[in-house]
């Protein structure tokens, strides 16, 4: 039987983005978590090394594909749709969690303080013929906001202005999506992971080039405050010296606000110290709910991640149960994402509760703000082919 060996990420210089635990798999088996370990390299040994070869062969293609694509779209050989409402986008550069969700809810907040209907709009991935864990989430916080999923973001558009009366539409991970044309982009890049490996999928996790950027309104730099000032300033070259010009930029971070059961109701922060506690997580970029943690000063007894999107299984939640009562822990901690998948209150005899985090500029803000307000100021117009 062929094996990797997944090593601890903290000894490879740079790699920070995610925790993968010191152990055995085997790389033949072609799952995500498999996959993920190869593509960010904690999977060494001939198999991954074969694998990884495969993929920088199939990115070629993928290069191409989407280099064709927005040349298409930028000498408008492809068309596009305009909305009759005005359109702002959050999208990112990277496949997996840059943090976009707590800035849709940033902005839907901000336009509704400014009396407009809002309605988001999103592809759904995942969703199960429903709203899938991130419309879950936004639902739970934005109840007096609708929330549209398909793939077809230019029929949900005019589903939206024609039957919920929207006066402004937030394109949930829409940065790729240039069907629908929008009024502004704001793109999100991960502090903890910017560039995605700095390759192209499927050997990176970038879903096209840097160089995009360009077409960004503005850049938030998410999780800002995981990393320091130099770091953040070396980001901020790096992205200007590949979109080939200025961009306006800001920096936020994910503030932890409280916490929250199965039947949402709120409990302080403080409900965290001294005690013992498993985390885990399917999130995108799980490292960066644990290094939020820590800001906490948690130090979690055990640790157990699952991969974005993860649709949990009775026998995930056995697994838990019984690292739970192996742990002797006396509290199971997770993400919102998460818990809006669970809704179960306890785990076993272990009470689970989520952390729920909200953005919180660390700068730029009034940048981000004047922004989706110039987007919005034209209101609304007839509909463009």
């Amino acid at each position: 039987m062929l094996a990797g060996r997944v090593v601890d990420p903290q000894s490879r210089s740079g790699s920070a983005s995610v925790d993968w635990t010191d152990q055995t798999v085997p790389v033949f088996r072609w799952d995500l978590a498999t996959y993920e370990a190869i593509v960010r390299g904690t999977a060494d040994g001939p198999v991954a090394a074969f694998a990884r070869a495969g993929l920088s062969l199939a990115s070629v293609p993928y290069r191409l594909g989407v280099a064709a694509r927005n040349l298409a779209y930028d000498r408008r050989w492809l068309p596009t749709r305009r909305a009759e409402v005005p359109v702002i986008s959050v999208g990112n550069l990277t496949f997996g969690g840059t943090g976009k969700t707590p800035l849709v809810e940033w902005i839907a907040r901000r336009l509704r303080e400014r009396g407009l209907r809002v309605v988001l709009l999103s592809r759904g991935y995942r969703g199960d013929g429903g709203l899938n864990d991130e419309g879950r989430l936004l639902d739970q916080n934005l109840p007096d906001v609708p929330h549209l999923q398909d793939r077809d973001r230019v029929a949900l558009a005019r589903i939206a202005v024609a039957e919920l009366e929207a006066e402004a539409l937030v394109l949930d991970d829409g940065f790729q999506h240039r069907r629908l044309a929008r009024d502004l982009d704001i793109v999100l890049l991960d502090a903890l992971d910017p560039f995605g490996g700095g390759r192209l999928a499927p050997r990176g996790r970038l879903r096209e080039s840097a160089r995009s950027l360009r077409r960004a309104g503005v850049v938030v730099l998410s999780r800002a405050d995981l990393v320091d000032s130099s770091s953040r300033q070396a980001i901020r070259a790096e992205a200007e010296r590949r979109a080939g010009c200025a961009l306006t930029w800001a920096e936020a971070r994910h503030a932890p606000r409280d916490l929250i059961d199965a039947d949402d109701s709120s409990l302080p922060l403080d409900g965290l110290s001294g005690r013992s506690i498993l985390a885990f997580c399917g999130i995108g970029n799980p490292e960066g709910f644990r290094r939020t943690l820590e800001t906490l000063g948690v130090q979690p007894r055990g640790w157990r991640t699952f991969p974005d999107h993860h649709r949990y299984t009775r026998s995930d939640v056995l697994s838990l149960i019984d690292e739970l009562e192996a742990s002797a822990v006396d509290l199971a901690l997770t993400t919102q994402k998460d818990l809006v998948k669970l809704r179960t209150p306890r785990l076993g005899r272990v009470p689970l509760l989520a952390l729920r985090v909200g953005l919180e500029f660390l700068s730029g803000e009034e940048r981000v703000r004047k922004a989706v307000e110039m987007a919005c100021a034209g209101g609304s117009r007839t509909e463009a082919p």
